[in-house]
């Protein structure tokens, strides 16, 4: 099979640091590689995987400016219609106007998203005359919440299980940890509490989001309360130092206080053996399971509790279970399946 892969520009694939969607298009490059199909890629100069062949829609640097990515539209426009007939599958991650001049084109087209839907340019993409098209969402929660026609299926996002290591045993006193953007709706203040509550050290990982009301939340609400003993700001971690502080701690804590799409960081917690306990709130609900790979709560006193009964789990179980449902393989394979 002869297979496309379409992303926005500005960020590379895969990406030297922030890109999640371009890090999971470079896992998919490479699966598809590997199960034996020819791949290209339409990204960002500056793409690069191995055995893959890359064609240009505009230059690195994120955000890219508004004329670039009126500059990619066309780009892509003028590619796809030159080489309509020479794919077997389109699998679009940028735009869904990317597809518009193969809309009602024989080619199999998937358009997948991996974050909020805009029910508006579904409805009218979906009233124009289209054959093989597909639509994906990395979770079932996603797709239900945006109401709207099409033919979904949910493709839950992927890792590659092999580079997280998983650590079996923990001291008594290991920490918990929170990892994700510091923002009021992540919960980072919630798990400050629970930390405390329980008698646990936190470990609180991750960028200080720059909009104004963030930057007052973290220094009101977060920063008074770091004391470097029993609460621990270490800041942004790259992927190296992303494993080696979820694999030594007890649990990860997710207190959202939003639906979140999918929230891959839960996936690379159990790649270390580390259970997630998680509001259920969005995608929680189908990516824990609940009392294998972690627990899901719905309020400060159930996540309390569950950090009380860790000790019931198992760290090999957690690993093993996450990757037989997020593997790369597994979830490349449910795309290419897809009909």
């Amino acid at each position: 099979m002869k297979i496309l892969l379409v992303m926005d520009p500005g960020i590379p694939v895969p990406p030297k640091g922030y890109g999640g969607i371009e890090r999971i298009i470079g896992l998919l490059a490479l699966e598809y590689k590997r199960q034996g199909h020819e791949v290209h890629l339409l990204a960002s100069e500056g793409s690069y995987i191995e055995g893959c062949i890359l064609h240009s829609i505009g230059p690195d640097g994120f955000p890219p400016p508004k004329s670039e990515m009126k500059k990619a539209l066309f780009r892509t426009w003028r590619f796809i219609w030159k080489h309509r007939n020479e794919y077997d599958l389109i699998h679009n991650f940028g735009r869904l106007l990317y597809l518009l001049p193969v809309i009602n084109h024989r080619v199999k087209k998937i358009m997948s998203y991996q974050r909020e839907i805009t029910q508006k340019n579904i409805v009218s993409f979906t009233k124009l005359p289209h054959k093989n098209m597909y639509f994906t969402g990395c979770s079932k929660d996603l797709i239900v919440r945006a109401k709207v026609p099409g033919n979904w299926t949910a493709v839950h996002n992927a890792l590659d299980f092999s580079l997280f290591t998983l650590t079996t045993s923990l001291p008594e006193d290991a920490p918990l940890i929170f990892l994700g953007r510091i923002e009021k709706i992540k919960g980072c203040h919630t798990a400050i509490k629970v930390a405390k509550e329980t008698g646990n050290k936190l470990i609180i990982a991750g960028n200080i989001s720059k909009l104004p009301e963030e930057i007052a939340y973290f220094e009101k609400e977060i920063k008074p309360q770091i004391d470097n003993k029993q609460i621990v700001f270490i800041g942004e971690v790259n992927d190296v130092q992303k494993n080696e502080w979820l694999g030594k701690s007890k649990a990860m804590l997710m207190p959202i206080e939003w639906n979140e799409p999918f929230g891959i960081v839960m996936i690379e917690a159990m790649a270390c053996g580390t259970p997630v306990i998680g509001f259920n709130y969005g995608s929680v609900n189908e990516v824990i399971d609940e009392g294998v790979t972690g627990y899901k709560v719905d309020d400060v006193e159930g996540m309390k509790k569950s950090v009380n009964a860790l000790n019931t789990l198992s760290r090999e179980l957690v690993k093993s279970t996450a990757a037989s449902r997020f593997g790369i393989h597994s979830i490349a394979t449910k795309y290419l399946s897809v009909k």
